[in-house]
């Protein structure tokens, strides 16, 4: 079966949709982002475009509805990127979006030189924990900055 939607790395310019998306999120699992709905809807033009330093992926349908996004996060080349702000709306749940999202950060990173990439995850929710266990990752034993919050990691093959 062809998927009827598809992923694509987000640009500045695509920053009005981005933030539609991102608003949906926060409205949909409001504790699980560290930020909030009322505090991102105040962000102007310049805010939203300079999250773009950063790869922001999308999943849409082929008519352009989102479906879910993710953002590989690296503030400095040393860091070990992170995947971040991940997100499947509820109706496009089980089609394999998740997967779709997870491996084109963890394509970005590996081409990007990165030996790892790690991401945090909410130990109260089992089908996160147990979906990114499929995807590779394993908890390293650090935590996050919220309680009950762990950090997962996956190698990368080495290229060269």
């Amino acid at each position: 079966m062809v998927a009827d939607w598809s992923v694509r790395r987000l640009t500045a310019d695509d920053w009005q949709r981005y933030r539609a998306v991102r608003l949906a999120m926060l409205l949909d699992e409001p504790a699980a982002y560290g930020s909030s709905f009322a505090r991102e809807v105040a962000y102007d033009e310049q805010r939203w475009r300079g999250l773009f330093g950063q790869a922001i992926f999308l999943a849409e349908a082929g008519d352009g509805l989102p479906l879910g996004a993710a953002t590989l996060l690296r503030l400095d080349p040393a860091d070990v990127p992170e995947i971040v702000a991940m997100w499947v709306a509820g109706h496009a749940r089980g089609r394999g979006i998740a997967d779709a999202l997870v491996e084109a950060a963890v394509t970005e990173a590996a081409d990007g030189g990165a030996t790892e990439v790690r991401l945090h995850v909410m130990l109260d929710n089992p089908r996160a924990v147990a979906f990114y266990e499929r995807a590779g990752f394993a908890f390293d034993g650090a935590h996050g900055d919220a309680p009950r919050c762990d950090r997962m990691s996956r190698d990368l093959p080495s290229i060269g």
